[in-house]
Protein backbone atom coordinates (compact mmCIF):
# COMPACT_ATOMS: atom_id res chain seq x y z
CA UNK A 1 0.00 0.00 0.00
CA UNK A 2 1.72 3.19 -1.04
CA UNK A 3 0.31 6.71 0.41
CA UNK A 4 0.75 9.50 -2.00
CA UNK A 5 1.67 13.13 0.17
CA UNK A 6 -0.10 15.63 -2.37
CA UNK A 7 1.51 19.15 -1.97
CA UNK A 8 -0.64 21.62 -0.01
CA UNK A 9 -2.31 24.00 -2.00
CA UNK A 10 -3.77 26.73 0.01
CA UNK A 11 -7.44 27.90 -0.52
CA UNK A 12 -7.95 31.53 -1.11
CA UNK A 13 -10.47 33.84 -0.63
CA UNK A 14 -9.75 37.64 -2.87
CA UNK A 15 -12.55 40.16 -2.54
CA UNK A 16 -12.00 42.45 -4.88
CA UNK A 17 -13.98 46.16 -5.58
CA UNK A 18 -15.49 45.88 -8.83
CA UNK A 19 -13.49 48.85 -10.42
CA UNK A 20 -10.15 49.10 -9.76
CA UNK A 21 -8.98 45.32 -8.31
CA UNK A 22 -10.99 43.05 -10.43
CA UNK A 23 -10.39 45.00 -13.20
CA UNK A 24 -6.77 44.63 -12.44
CA UNK A 25 -6.64 40.84 -12.53
CA UNK A 26 -8.78 40.77 -15.71
CA UNK A 27 -5.74 42.90 -17.08
CA UNK A 28 -3.16 39.89 -15.47
CA UNK A 29 -5.33 37.41 -17.49
CA UNK A 30 -5.25 38.90 -20.58
CA UNK A 31 -2.07 40.17 -19.97
CA UNK A 32 -1.30 36.01 -19.67
CA UNK A 33 0.66 37.00 -16.15
CA UNK A 34 0.03 34.09 -13.81
CA UNK A 35 -1.03 33.46 -10.50
CA UNK A 36 -2.43 30.34 -8.71
CA UNK A 37 -6.05 28.73 -9.59
CA UNK A 38 -6.39 28.51 -5.69
CA UNK A 39 -7.23 31.76 -5.60
CA UNK A 40 -11.15 32.47 -5.75
CA UNK A 41 -12.01 36.00 -6.56
CA UNK A 42 -15.00 37.64 -5.42
CA UNK A 43 -16.39 40.65 -6.87
CA UNK A 44 -17.86 43.54 -4.89
CA UNK A 45 -19.12 46.53 -5.80
CA UNK A 46 -16.34 48.39 -3.20
CA UNK A 47 -14.19 47.15 -0.69
CA UNK A 48 -16.21 48.71 2.29
CA UNK A 49 -19.01 46.58 0.93
CA UNK A 50 -16.78 43.29 2.84
CA UNK A 51 -18.15 43.01 6.12
CA UNK A 52 -16.17 41.56 8.26
CA UNK A 53 -18.31 38.43 9.14
CA UNK A 54 -17.86 37.56 5.18
CA UNK A 55 -13.77 37.26 6.14
CA UNK A 56 -15.29 34.96 9.36
CA UNK A 57 -17.40 32.78 7.16
CA UNK A 58 -14.59 32.43 4.49
CA UNK A 59 -12.71 30.73 7.01
CA UNK A 60 -14.78 29.18 9.00
CA UNK A 61 -15.85 27.30 5.37
CA UNK A 62 -12.14 25.99 5.11
CA UNK A 63 -10.12 29.12 3.46
CA UNK A 64 -6.43 28.86 4.20
CA UNK A 65 -6.20 33.10 3.46
CA UNK A 66 -8.71 35.78 2.48
CA UNK A 67 -7.13 39.19 0.65
CA UNK A 68 -9.13 41.89 0.07
CA UNK A 69 -8.48 44.46 -2.64
CA UNK A 70 -9.60 47.55 -3.62
CA UNK A 71 -8.79 51.22 -5.12
CA UNK A 72 -6.04 52.92 -3.80
CA UNK A 73 -7.11 55.37 -0.93
CA UNK A 74 -8.48 58.82 -2.24
CA UNK A 75 -8.89 56.87 -5.78
CA UNK A 76 -12.48 55.34 -4.84
CA UNK A 77 -14.98 55.42 -7.17
CA UNK A 78 -17.48 55.74 -4.05
CA UNK A 79 -15.43 58.74 -2.65
CA UNK A 80 -14.26 57.18 0.65
CA UNK A 81 -15.62 53.46 0.73
CA UNK A 82 -11.94 52.50 0.70
CA UNK A 83 -11.28 54.42 4.02
CA UNK A 84 -14.28 52.66 5.42
CA UNK A 85 -12.95 49.40 4.29
CA UNK A 86 -9.20 50.15 6.05
CA UNK A 87 -10.69 51.14 9.48
CA UNK A 88 -12.92 47.77 9.59
CA UNK A 89 -9.92 45.57 8.48
CA UNK A 90 -7.77 47.29 11.27
CA UNK A 91 -10.23 46.09 13.52
CA UNK A 92 -10.60 42.67 12.15
CA UNK A 93 -7.08 42.18 12.33
CA UNK A 94 -6.58 43.21 15.74
CA UNK A 95 -9.77 40.41 16.60
CA UNK A 96 -8.48 37.83 14.50
CA UNK A 97 -4.97 38.33 16.49
CA UNK A 98 -6.88 37.66 20.11
CA UNK A 99 -8.24 34.21 18.87
CA UNK A 100 -5.15 33.33 17.95
CA UNK A 101 -4.76 33.39 14.35
CA UNK A 102 -1.85 34.12 12.24
CA UNK A 103 -1.61 37.49 10.84
CA UNK A 104 -0.21 36.71 8.02
CA UNK A 105 -3.66 34.68 6.77
CA UNK A 106 -5.50 38.02 5.86
CA UNK A 107 -4.53 41.02 4.06
CA UNK A 108 -5.54 43.98 2.66
CA UNK A 109 -3.99 45.80 -0.45
CA UNK A 110 -4.48 47.95 -3.06
CA UNK A 111 -4.58 47.61 -6.65
CA UNK A 112 -5.85 49.94 -9.70
CA UNK A 113 -7.31 48.62 -12.61
CA UNK A 114 -3.70 49.53 -14.96
CA UNK A 115 -1.27 47.39 -12.23
CA UNK A 116 -2.36 43.84 -13.56
CA UNK A 117 1.41 43.26 -12.71
CA UNK A 118 0.98 43.93 -9.17
CA UNK A 119 -2.31 42.11 -8.59
CA UNK A 120 -0.30 38.68 -10.18
CA UNK A 121 2.83 39.62 -8.15
CA UNK A 122 0.69 40.54 -4.72
CA UNK A 123 -1.39 36.61 -5.28
CA UNK A 124 1.77 34.53 -5.71
CA UNK A 125 3.48 36.30 -2.99
CA UNK A 126 0.04 35.78 -0.69
CA UNK A 127 -0.07 32.14 -1.62
CA UNK A 128 3.68 31.70 -0.97
CA UNK A 129 3.20 33.02 2.11
CA UNK A 130 -0.15 30.84 3.49
CA UNK A 131 1.82 27.55 2.16
CA UNK A 132 4.50 28.35 4.78
CA UNK A 133 1.92 29.13 6.98
CA UNK A 134 0.10 25.68 6.45
CA UNK A 135 -3.91 24.78 6.63
CA UNK A 136 -6.16 26.78 8.34
CA UNK A 137 -7.27 24.76 11.50
CA UNK A 138 -7.89 27.65 14.00
CA UNK A 139 -10.98 28.83 12.67
CA UNK A 140 -12.60 25.66 10.21
CA UNK A 141 -15.62 24.33 10.98
CA UNK A 142 -15.55 20.21 10.79
CA UNK A 143 -18.67 20.41 9.50
CA UNK A 144 -17.87 22.06 6.43
CA UNK A 145 -15.57 19.66 5.28
CA UNK A 146 -16.30 18.05 2.39
CA UNK A 147 -15.10 14.38 2.97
Amino acid sequence: MSIEKSEFRPKIVAFCCNWCSYAGADLAGSSRLSYPADVKIIRVPCSCRVNPMFILRAFQKGADGVILCGCHPGDCHYSTGNYYARRRMKLLFSMLDFIGVESGRTRVEWVSAAEGVKFSQTMNAFVEEIRSLGKNVRLEDLRCRNS
